[in-house]
């Protein structure tokens, strides 16, 4: 499988064929739970298995970008945990690295989402519902809930924050465009309590 030999390059003497080869595998596993079609889910493995494997070295303390990282969960990873990661990253402008994942991932991303996003200048083209790992969780910094319940990890050494923010899934443009700003406001907050860099 190329992933599996692209990865082996990019994290050579870090992790060995079979570590990646598993992460791979399991990643196409999770996704194939709820995909509605597999065209591109090796591909979308292949993203979902290296951004494990990037938390996985800051986990092990490999040298990174000392950047902080702030991930994202909701229940569904469709809506407004995906929004609030790109608000973010495109906010921040590569001072922070932002990452979601879903306790119960969907499909795909709810179209209404990417929209409002598009309007607000932000590209959301290439994100998919991704599920929550363990890797995931452990290299974040912080940890914001928006929505999962008890479903949503609690480890300790993190700081986590709550948003209690409307699910956008079937409302209609008009509340996605409010859910957006709601948590475009959230961002800014965050944003300023972060450490400058």
């Amino acid at each position: 499988m190329a992933g599996i030999a692209r990865l082996a390059v990019r994290y050579r003497g870090r992790f060995s064929p079979e570590t990646i080869q598993r992460l791979i595998t399991d990643s196409y596993e999770r996704l194939a739970e709820h995909a509605r079609v597999r065209t591109h889910l090796v591909v979308l493995a292949e993203h979902l298995a290296t951004e494990r494997l990037d938390a996985l070295a800051r986990t092990e303390g490999a040298p990174g970008s000392g950047l902080p990282r702030v991930l994202f969960v909701c229940s569904h990873n469709a809506g407004r945990s995906q929004m609030a990661a790109a608000l973010l990253a495109h906010r921040a402008g590569g001072h922070v690295i932002a990452s979601s994942a879903g306790t119960h991932p969907a499909a795909e991303v709810e179209p209404l989402v990417a929209q409002v996003l598009t309007e607000a200048g932000v590209d959301l083209a290439d994100a998919f519902p991704k599920p929550l790992t363990d890797e995931i969780v452990q290299a974040a910094d912080i940890v914001v809930t928006m929505g999962c319940g008890d479903a949503c990890p609690i480890l300790p050494g993190r700081r986590y924050l709550d948003w209690p923010v409307t699910d956008p899934e079937g409302a209609s443009l008009v509340v996605v465009r409010g859910i957006r700003d709601e948590i475009d406001a959230h961002i800014t907050e965050l944003l300023a309590s972060l450490p400058s860099s």
